[in-house]
């Protein structure tokens, strides 16, 4: 049961770290493209004045790079700091903590 109990606990956290990555991953993509219009816009007079694109300007790029950079230092600076590591042990100790309360009151 000890073993079930962490490797759920492991797969979960295995899961939500790859849901974040792909998010941010897909953030990053839309954030090239974006940089590639603002880009061809400034430097190059490409004519895009339609709606989304019209809004495409400094003020937008600077904010834009400001989130996706703490959203970078989040997740990749953060994995550093605290670390899987501490997270797995953490887990184990709540895990071991829940069944000696268990076996306690059997």
């Amino acid at each position: 049961m000890e073993n079930t109990d962490n490797a759920l606990a492991i797969e979960q956290m295995a899961k939500e770290r790859v849901r974040q990555l792909k998010g941010f991953y897909w953030h990053l993509f839309v954030f090239v493209i974006g940089v590639v219009v603002y880009i061809s816009k400034t430097y190059f007079g490409t004519p895009l004045n339609f709606p989304p694109i019209s809004y495409v300007n400094f003020t937008f790029m600077a904010i834009w790079t400001f989130i996706i950079t703490v959203d970078g230092l989040r997740l990749f600076v953060k994995e550093k700091l605290s670390g899987t590591s501490w997270e797995k042990r953490k887990i184990n100790q709540i895990i071991e903590q829940e069944k000696a309360s268990k076996n306690r009151f059997e």
